[in-house]
């Protein structure tokens, strides 16, 4: 039991880099964060949609618990993350957070994900997106751990 962030791109840039250090390196089991980079596909619009979730698919494995993240989504407190965090560890799946490519990814793989999570309904940086989500689960971790990072 652990997460895996699985997000197309390059790999992390400097300044997104400390970020996600610096939670990612507080992270204990289950809550350990391992990043998987997929790279972006030369193609454009729904050609490059359809080889990067492709590539995506052909990681997961039938059991994961999938996490879609995207703005279409449903908005949720960080204290609802932890709990939904928490319920998949507890029913001993492994989780998978998934950050598509810029141009989105396939009805397929929308539908094979258990949850479609919206950090906002505005369009981040990929970059910026790896950090809000080690960020998150880290909180995720205190709020589940009962300690006072997070403050309601």
């Amino acid at each position: 039991m652990s997460i895996t962030a699985l997000a197309i791109g390059k790999k992390h840039e400097k300044w997104a880099l400390e970020g996600i250090e610096r939670y990612t390196k507080r992270l204990r089991k289950p809550y350990d964060l391992d990043w998987k980079l997929l790279p972006h596909s030369s193609r454009e619009h729904d050609a490059a949609r359809q080889e990067e979730s492709e590539r995506i698919l052909a990681t997961l494995k039938p059991k994961d618990h999938v996490i879609l993240l995207d703005e279409r989504g449903k908005n949720i407190s960080s204290t609802s993350l932890a709990e939904h965090l928490q319920g998949s560890f507890d029913a001993g799946q492994h989780v998978v957070v998934i950050i598509g490519g810029a141009y989105g990814v396939t009805d397929e793989l929308n539908h094979r994900a258990d949850f479609v999570w919206s950090l906002s309904r505005l369009v981040f940086p990929h970059q910026l997106v790896r950090m809000l989500l080690a960020e998150q689960v880290y909180r995720a971790q205190e709020i589940s751990g009962g300690r006072s990072y997070h403050h309601v």
